[in-house]
């Protein structure tokens, strides 16, 4: 068994890789800054607290202890992986950089995606960022490395569309909500815990020593699918209006990085290189079974279903603007 240091833990995609690992029978230590509380993490699992932005914090709370892999969840800048290498060279077997599949070129050229695509999106700021890391991670010397680039993981917290809860209760109140597009260009949502197997498969692997793998689900499904899913398990059929990528941009810009940048486009992977090394990996949890999940954590409690009415406004904006294009 393998002794782990996951920095951050908590998030959608780490937390269920933190009980992947425990359940192995890995010794995991976490390290986080002790403010979130929305998943919680096996009693097993050693928590550190410190400020990864902070490196003395680290060193100081970390002594001289040695691990046999180091993955950095909350590493979205250079200067964020350049503190990582300053930290842990010399300390760990493997450093493991999570990257994103969205840096991935827009627009693909061809599909599927394979680990050979060129890395370049235009649009999304976010995604060159992640292109930077990187780069900055296959130049380092004296450390063993692996990239990981995750598509849309999500989980039962986690509504993978854009506007969030509100579009929910906008589709229980009988509202129209926007697709970007026709709504049928394909995307890939995989959950966290089918995620978790190829993650912890990659760790202190010297297979997975220099290479970088997407993690993805390779079963896509429509945006139209994706809204409709949502709405059933949400006990109704939702009223869908379609309007153009660049027409979401223009009304709302804060939206369209991530939908120009991404979400426009058809993509699908060729998981062959990641299930080479983790043969262990073969997503089973459909979509139908995700969104079932994410309507029952959020009715479960009042106070997750929050309404923003800022958001709400736009989306009401949006799909006027699409019936009067129609």
């Amino acid at each position: 068994m393998a002794n782990f240091l996951f920095i951050g833990g908590t998030g959608i995609i780490s937390a269920a890789a933190v009980h992947r690992a425990t359940a192995l029978g890995h010794d995991v230590t976490v390290l986080n800054r002790g403010r979130s509380s929305l998943r919680t993490l096996p009693e097993s699992t050693e928590v550190l607290t410190a400020d990864i932005r902070d490196p003395e914090s680290v060193r100081s709370v970390l002594g001289n202890r040695e691990f046999d892999a180091v993955a950095d969840f909350v590493a979205f800048l250079p200067e964020h992986v350049q503190t990582d290498l300053d930290l842990f060279t010399g300390r760990t077997g493997q450093y493991v950089f999570i990257s994103s599949a969205s840096a991935y070129q827009k627009p693909p050229a061809k599909v599927p995606v394979t680990e050979e695509t060129p890395l370049d999106n235009p649009f999304w700021q976010y995604s060159r960022d992640k292109i930077a890391c990187e780069e900055l991670v296959r130049s380092s010397e004296g450390l063993n490395w692996t990239i990981i680039r995750p598509s849309h993981t999500y989980d039962r917290t986690s509504l993978p569309i854009t506007g969030g809860w509100t579009v929910v209760d906008r589709m229980r109140r009988g509202l129209p909500v926007f697709v970007h597009g026709d709504g049928t260009s394909l995307w890939t949502l995989t959950h966290t815990d089918d995620h978790a197997v190829a993650v912890v498969g990659l760790l202190a692997n010297p297979e997975a020593y220099g290479q970088a793998f997407h993690t993805t689900n390779e079963d896509p499904l429509a945006w139209n699918d994706i809204y409709l899913t949502l709405g059933r398990a949400a006990g109704v059929e939702p009223r869908l209006v379609h309007i153009a990528s660049d027409a979401i941009a223009a009304l709302h810009p804060a939206w369209g990085p991530g939908i120009v940048g991404d979400k426009a486009y058809s993509m699908i992977f060729d998981n062959s290189k990641v299930r080479s090394v983790v043969p262990d990996f073969a997503p089973v949890i459909d979509f139908t079974e995700g969104a079932r999940q994410i309507i029952e954590w959020y009715d479960a409690d009042p106070g997750r279903k929050a309404v923003d009415p800022e958001e709400d406004a736009v989306i009401e904006r949006i799909c006027t603007a699409a019936t009067a294009y129609a």
